[in-house]
């Protein structure tokens, strides 16, 4: 076959460009550190690269959704200790209220702390996240959560929780209802309350009493002294005077009272005559509890009212009860918060160990090898320098060179 002057030309000079293409594209490679310039250089490796990349932008943001939630919840355990705190120092006001040093004069004092103690708990109760969204508002977070009106305490906030995308799976509150926190509070003992009759005379008090047999019925009783020694107790769930339970017993002070899986004990000398109630727990708020122990500071028996002062005694014995299930309360909803952010820690080292997952089979299939970039880039120069020189050589020779 007749090779023409031409077509040595034009491959010579074919073959140069493309060897010249590779020694620049592998320059390109080694400049921009990417081993895949395009798509086309390979599809598959190209559409895992963009699957790699939407993943470990969505484990970036879900890390920042994280924190945020951390910074959230950090701020909301602070404020909780600091309302466990100031419960337990209104809960030994009601303890030290109750001691008999204590004169008219002392217990103004430990109302006048009661109410600054009171303006502090609303102040923890209406902080904000540091952005001006109230923490304990629910969805409303714009919106003050507790105001005081003439009728009392009001929740001014809902019952949403902030959900936080947390995981590809799961979502971590970030706030607790107000409501659930300092408004829904069982009073008594959680179950049922006690209470002494307001026509009483005597000097008999009742514990808050405590369930024998779960559940509790959730039945009224009342407990009327026929005599200074003897009492009847009737089930007055219907209404009164209601079904006798317990008819004529011997009254003995301290003694356990116990009727259907519950009991009690009534201290003191009752007169005949008087009553004490039994009634299933009810909600109660913790501004509404310490409202009706400064109610009870406020009016201290005078001295020789035996009557007087053993419902001072109650008072202070109510509040003390309603007391301890508010600091259980907040106690549980701190713990809840604890176990919230030990998670979100967790969830938060596994997003740092998928993201290096990530990054690492990303630059494995798209960063350029260095090593063999460079072995290739002068394999590349010396192979384009070899045709170089051939195709001078060649290109000089011609046949007119023999015939002179």
């Amino acid at each position: 076959m007749r090779i023409s002057t031409s077509t040595l030309y034009s491959e010579g000079v074919a073959a140069m460009q493309q060897m010249q293409n590779n020694l620049a594209r592998t320059s390109l490679q080694m400049t921009t550190g990417q081993r895949m310039l395009s798509p086309a250089d390979d599809p598959a490796a190209a559409a895992r690269a963009i699957e790699l990349k939407q993943s470990d932008a969505s484990n970036t943001q879900l890390a920042s959704n994280r924190d945020a939630a951390i910074n959230t919840l950090s701020l909301e355990d602070g404020i909780l200790a600091s309302i466990t705190s100031l419960l337990q120092d209104v809960k030994i006001m009601s303890l030290d209220a109750g001691g008999s040093l204590q004169t008219g004069s002392s217990l103004k004092g430990i109302a006048t702390d009661l109410r600054g103690r009171m303006q502090e708990l609303l102040g923890l109760a209406n902080s904000t996240d540091g952005v001006g969204n109230f923490l304990f508002a629910g969805s409303q977070g714009k919106i003050q959560p507790f105001a005081s009106t003439a009728a009392g305490m009001v929740y001014q906030g809902d019952d949403v929780q902030h959900l936080v995308q947390a995981g590809p799976a799961r979502q971590i509150p970030t706030a607790d209802s107000g409501a659930d926190l300092f408004m829904r509070i069982r009073n008594g003992n959680g179950s049922f309350h006690t209470a002494v009759g307001a026509a009483n005379t005597g000097s008999g008090t009742i514990s808050q009493g405590q369930v024998l047999t779960s559940p509790y019925s959730g039945a009224s009783y009342r407990i009327t002294f026929t005599s200074a020694t003897t009492f009847d107790v009737n089930d007055v769930s219907g209404g009164l005077p209601g079904v006798p339970v317990l008819p004529g017993q011997t009254y003995v002070s301290g003694q356990a009272i116990t009727v259907n899986g519950i009991q009690m004990e009534i201290s003191g000398a009752p007169a005949t005559g008087d009553t004490f109630d039994v009634q299933p727990s009810i909600n109660q708020s913790i501004f509404e509890t310490i409202t009706q122990f400064l109610a009870t500071l406020e009016t201290p028996p005078l001295p020789g009212d035996a009557a007087a002062a053993a419902k001072f005694q109650q008072g202070l014995q109510q509040a003390s009860a309603a007391l301890d299930q508010a600091i259980n309360n907040v106690m549980y909803t701190h713990a809840t918060v604890g176990g919230r952010l030990r998670e979100l820690d967790s969830l938060q080292a596994t997003g740092v160990d998928l993201g290096l997952q990530y990054k690492q089979t990303l630059s494995k299939i798209q960063d350029t090898d260095y090593i063999q970039a460079a072995t290739d880039l002068a394999k590349q120069q010396l192979a384009l320098q070899a045709s170089q020189q051939s195709f001078a050589k060649v290109s000089q020779m011609s046949l007119f060179d023999y015939l002179r």
